[in-house]
């Protein structure tokens, strides 16, 4: 009996204690699901979710009239988790070398095999849930990654997972790239250009995607769209052409390979607003190439050489009124101030020259005479003048690294006997390319100084939200006669002085030429070449700035290194820039009309022009009724056609001369009778590969060069 109450009270002590358990579980469960719940719920949601951050889409730059010139593209890195429960064993043995052969033949760099053997040491290593397969993977690969074996399957059964970056492109590769710049967010290397001067508009807002974690450790977003506070950057408008800039880097690129020189820049603005067209830094490196990599323009101020002169004869306009007619003894073009002799590139034609004389020959003696004349008792007068035309202070220009310029004054303790006449001609004083072509193109502006500027507005979605107006530094930087003075100056030294050789046919050039010393390398004395001016010199719309440093050999003046390039890129602008040229009216239609001097075309097509145009063909040889026709100029007002054999030629497999066709009638012509056409350039046809008179056969690929 005592036994079985023993064992009734042990069995009913147990009961008890298991009650209570189950009733303090069901307590805590109620704990936790009512009174504590939304604390171990938040707990529990902090443990399994979490906010990444999602960086925002750089903006873009572009041209100023809408052409791309940098960008972000999204790049990814591609992985693989080789762990997931769904990827049995059987399926990863089935499709691993065909998974193996699909990456081998998308990136040949690396073997089939090399790739299997990656991919089974992962399956293998149960504790590695992520294999890295491809970095910097364009969006295009993406997709076709996404179809192959295995990784097809998606994230859940396949474990394939890729994380997004943007990777910033320059379509135009080097053009005006030091000037575009670039962002280094790592802040592995310098950030310069545009992009850093205008990143806080481009950068725009990274946002908050919430992830929550999943098995295997892989997070994914909870909303798939939803990306918290994102706002993409904006976008940058610049002021730069690109198809001047090509114009611009492809001229300053061939005289620096011409004559193997170290560095040089160019730079061309819009007269009235400053707007900058076009800039180029090129700079030669050890293999011989030349690449866009310092801005030398706007970063480098050096010694001006010749091209201050213009700086000094205005100085002295102004303050003493000295006209265009007055003259300076230049003997035999040298002479000497404290036993430092000043000397002439040549001698002089005339040992007494005018103002006006001494700047288009771009005399030293004459310039330095002059201004000692004037200013040997009072030097502080020289710079004061200097200083006020702002020629001491930077432009302040957007894009950072403006080199101050350097203006000596007479209470600096380098001052000398020699400064005064030295810093009259470009001695003794530095001053960057960019601040240069500035003081020019004020000239060219009726006195106006205005800030150069690189970018037209910022943009957001097609909208402008800030725009840039001109800046103007210094409404007159000298009285309008003074500007009257410079300009014919300017224009003398192409019509009559050190830059004949730029004489353009249609329309004038303004400007100056420079050289300067720039001290000996290996014994030897380097120099900078450069011009400087505007153009056309009657109704100026663009100044331009060409400076080659340290050319080799024996040419190294400006007329004959920087002036060509000059009026290179002046000859495609004002060729290409209806602005320029004067409308066809009632007052010129006599110049438009007259006689095309030679000219292949369709027949109708070209009768139509000429009709128009009302030139007189009556004088023809019979053969007007042609197809193709040629026309050679008799008079202004008549020309004879003749019979352009093309179709009769090509019918016997014998090459026509193409000579004077324009690009879409040669297409036809030749497509029509089985030849491959390649086109170079645009315009008319002033090449062609197979010489007119030679055989062909159907499928011969043939050559035209455009002019």
């Amino acid at each position: 009996m005592n036994e079985k109450k023993d064992i009734l009270w042990r069995i009913y002590l147990v009961y008890f204690i298991t009650c209570f358990i189950a009733f303090a579980i069901v307590y805590k469960i109620f704990l936790i699901q009512i009174p504590e719940g939304e604390k171990w719920r938040a707990k529990a949601e902090n443990f399994s979710t979490k906010l990444f951050s999602i960086e925002a889409v750089r903006g873009n730059i572009f041209d100023a009239n809408g052409v791309l010139l940098a960008t972000s593209l999204p790049y990814y890195e591609v992985g693989i988790d080789l762990q997931v429960e769904a990827l049995t064993d059987k399926i990863f043995e089935d499709n691993v070398d065909s998974l193996a052969f699909s990456f081998s033949k998308l990136y040949p760099d690396v073997s089939q095999s090399r790739y299997k053997k990656m991919l089974v040491r992962a399956r293998q290593d149960s504790t590695r849930r992520y294999l890295r397969l491809r970095r910097n993977v364009s969006y295009l690969e993406l997709q076709q990654i996404k179809k192959f074996p295995i990784i097809r399957k998606g994230r859940n059964r396949g474990g394939f997972t890729y994380s997004q970056t943007y990777k910033r492109e320059h379509p135009y590769k080097g053009l005006a790239a030091r000037t575009i710049g670039k962002y280094n967010k790592e802040g592995t290397g310098k950030s310069y250009g545009l992009e850093i001067a205008y990143h806080n508009d481009l950068q725009g807002e990274n946002g908050k995607r919430l992830m929550q974690k999943i098995a295997g450790g892989v997070w994914k977003p909870i909303e798939e769209d939803e990306t918290l506070q994102l706002e993409d950057g904006a976008d940058i408008v610049s002021t730069i052409d690109i198809n001047i800039q090509d114009v611009a880097s492809t001229s300053l690129m061939k005289s620096l390979k011409k004559y193997n020189a170290s560095y040089g820049c160019l730079v061309l603005m819009e007269v009235a607003t400053g707007h900058v067209k076009a800039i180029a830094n090129l700079t030669k490196t050890k293999s011989g190439n030349y690449v866009d990599k310092l801005n030398y323009a706007v970063g480098r101020a050096t010694v001006p050489g010749s091209t201050f002169k213009l700086m000094s004869l205005v100085a002295v306009m102004e303050d003493f009124g000295v006209t265009l007619e007055e003259t300076v003894d230049v003997g035999k073009g040298f002479c000497f101030f404290s036993n430092i002799k000043v000397s002439d590139s040549h001698t002089p034609d005339n040992p007494v020259m005018t103002v006006k004389e001494i700047f288009e020959q771009s005399s030293n003696v004459g310039v330095t005479k002059l201004i000692h004349r004037y200013y040997s008792k009072k030097p502080q007068m020289f710079i004061d003048k200097l200083y006020t035309m702002n020629l001491n202070t930077p432009l302040g220009v957007s894009i950072p690294g403006e080199a101050k310029p350097y203006i000596k004054s007479t209470d600096d303790k380098s001052w000398s006997a020699i400064s005064l006449p030295w810093m009259s001609y470009g001695y003794e004083t530095d001053i960057t390319p960019l601040q240069i072509v500035s003081f020019y193109n004020a000239i060219a502006n009726n006195g106006k100084l205005v800030r150069p500027q690189f970018v037209k507005e910022i943009r957001r979605r097609d909208e402008v939200i800030k725009s840039f107006p001109t800046v103007t530094i210094n409404p007159s930087i000298c009285s309008q006669s003074t500007v009257e003075k410079a300009r014919l100056m300017m224009e003398g030294v192409v019509e009559n002085g050190t830059a004949r050789s730029l004489k353009a046919a249609n329309y004038k050039i303004a400007g100056k030429t420079g050289t300067a010393q720039m001290g000996r390398v290996d014994g030897k004395m380097t120099y900078q070449a450069s011009f400087v001016g505007y153009f056309p010199a009657d109704n100026p719309k663009y100044s331009c700035i060409v400076v080659v440093t340290a050319p080799s050999g024996d040419v190294y003046y400006g007329s004959a290194v920087a002036g060509p390039v000059f009026k290179d890129v002046a000859d495609k602008v004002y060729a290409t820039s209806l602005d320029i040229h004067e409308a066809v009216n009632s007052e010129n239609t006599e110049v438009a009309k007259q006689s095309p001097s030679k000219k292949t075309a369709a027949n109708i097509a070209l009768r139509n022009v000429l009709n128009v145009l009302e030139i007189d063909t009556k004088k023809y040889d019979g053969y007007a009724d042609s197809d193709w026709i040629r026309t050679s100029k008799i008079n202004k007002h008549s020309t004879q056609i003749s019979k352009a054999t093309f179709e009769e030629t090509l019918k016997k497999n014998v090459v026509p001369n193409l000579i004077g066709l324009t690009a879409p009638d040669a297409l036809y012509l030749l497509e029509s009778h089985g030849l491959r056409v390649e086109i170079i350039g645009k315009g008319s046809v002033r090449n062609q590969s197979l010489l007119a008179g030679s055989k062909f056969t159907k499928g011969t690929t043939i050559t035209l060069e455009l002019s």
